[in-house]
């Protein structure tokens, strides 16, 4: 009996497998299709968000340092607890950038990667 079951769990995990494995090599195809027709724009649209991410990255840099020497000269703390309040307010920021980008993330499949997956789930299980 036990073999029986372990026989149906192996046989379901390849299935899941090769429903993966599928999924994802549909999903890098289409990329690379898109890849070829739209390199110039990809690349002056990454070179344009790299700029634009250094630019943020020295303001944050900059806004880190006002907020410092803001806290040092209107509070009586000592500097390591206003260096811990900036980083628990940086942690809080990043950890609700971080669930908001999951979230945005999850989003609905392209109808060419729902088929494929559909083709391919009726293909591993035996249906027509």
């Amino acid at each position: 009996m036990d073999k029986s079951k372990n026989k149906n769990f192996v046989s379901a995990a390849s299935r899941l497998s090769a429903i993966a494995s599928s999924v994802m090599d549909l999903h890098v195809r289409i990329a690379l299709q898109e890849v070829d027709r739209e390199k110039r724009r990809l690349i002056s649209g990454g070179i344009f968000i790299a700029i634009g991410a250094i630019l943020l990255l020295m303001v944050l840099i900059t806004i880190h340092l006002i907020s410092y020497l803001f806290l040092n000269e209107f509070n009586t703390w000592e500097p390591q607890y206003n260096l811990l309040l900036i980083i628990l307010i940086d942690l809080f920021l990043a950890g609700l950038s971080l669930k908001l980008g999951g979230k945005l993330i999850k989003g609905p499949y392209l109808p060419q990667t729902l088929e494929g997956l559909g083709k391919t789930t009726k293909a591993v299980l035996g249906k027509k």
